[in-house]
């Protein structure tokens, strides 16, 4: 009965949860702006200019930072005392977002 379902074709659990934690991280849109920002800039952006181009405080979008990083979206690295912000595949995620559009036709 499973093979009729195509539930042999179904995700291992551990690729679920990644999918669901990736889909949370892209749940905000907040998040998705700070995605967009990045990949349209093409280069590390500080927290504190993301914070600033949003009109947010920082520890608000830090908050948001540590689920994309969670997530395995952007990668954060540390240049001096600042926590610089880039797109981990920006390809990817820009081919995504792009999709969306599809689903929602």
């Amino acid at each position: 009965m499973l093979l009729l379902l195509g539930m042999r074709d179904m995700l291992p659990e551990e690729d679920l949860r990644a999918a669901s934690t990736i889909f949370n991280a892209l749940g905000s849109v907040v998040r998705l702006r700070i995605l967009k920002m990045l990949i349209e800039t093409k280069k590390p952006l500080h927290i504190k200019a993301v914070a600033r181009n949003l009109n947010m405080d920082y520890a608000a979008v830090y908050r948001h930072v540590h689920v994309l990083r969670t997530a395995r979206l952007l990668e954060v690295f540390e240049v001096g005392r600042s926590r610089v912000l880039t797109p981990r595949k920006p390809e990817l995620i820009s081919d995504f977002l792009q999709r969306t559009r599809e689903i929602e036709a």
